[in-house]
């Protein structure tokens, strides 16, 4: 039977398995160990912007607003609503040449007649200049809703909505104890709320509108 050759054989074998289980823990002939997550591990919150307005004018008391076919709604948008909505799209220019930037995604309240349809009228032309849907499957009271699926939108986001709610969707979104936040939205039409939320921190600017003679 031939000789096995020097240094082979059970016991040579048992030597390198001893040698060699250090580096198969390591996974590498020295330094550390590459660190994994923990499991269950998760990022912060990312970075957002979302914009908030209130819809447009409504009719006073006493008038009748108007609907998309010029019929007569008192749960539409009064005239100078109309004008407000025709116009906002000059508050978000193609160029960054305002302190606004141009919405990826568009949100306004759901639902037939009073505030959410107002909500939708004012930003139907904004929407078309954007050549986005605006997405309406949240009605007034849904705000917690909406806030987790605005801030899983593409960013920036805006939201129009009716006036009594914003403040449950400033809650909503964790931006509520944020300095220079209104408890509640002021007998206005012609502002902007932008949150802007950076490693996890939101600030806030309110910014007017100026779209309109009269706006302040």
């Amino acid at each position: 039977m031939p000789e096995a050759p020097a240094g082979s054989g059970p016991r040579r074998r048992a030597v390198l398995a001893a040698a060699l289980t250090p580096l198969a823990g390591s996974g590498c002939s020295g330094g550390e160990a590459p660190r994994t997550p923990a499991p269950g591990a998760q990022a912060g919150p990312k970075d957002a912007l979302i914009m908030v307005i209130r819809h447009a004018e409504k009719p006073y008391a006493g008038d009748v607003g108007r609907d998309a076919e010029g019929e007569d709604d008192p749960g539409s948008l009064a005239g100078r609503g109309w004008r407000r909505a025709e116009e906002l799209p000059r508050l978000f220019p193609p160029a960054r040449s305002s302190s606004l930037p141009r919405p990826a995604a568009v949100f306004a309240a759901g639902g037939e007649r009073g505030a959410p349809a107002r909500c939708r009228q004012t930003v139907t032309a904004l929407a078309a200049a954007l050549r986005t849907p605006v997405r309406t499957e949240f009605a007034v009271g849904a705000e917690a809703a909406l806030a987790q699926a605005a801030s899983a939108a593409p960013m920036p986001v805006l939201v129009c909505w009716e006036h009594t709610g914003i403040p449950r969707l400033v809650s909503a979104l964790g931006a509520g104890g944020v300095p220079g936040v209104p408890a509640t939205w002021p007998d206005r039409h012609d502002l902007v709320w932008m949150f802007t939320r950076r490693r996890g921190r939101w600030s806030f600017r309110e910014l007017p509108q100026h779209l309109l003679p009269g706006d302040a």
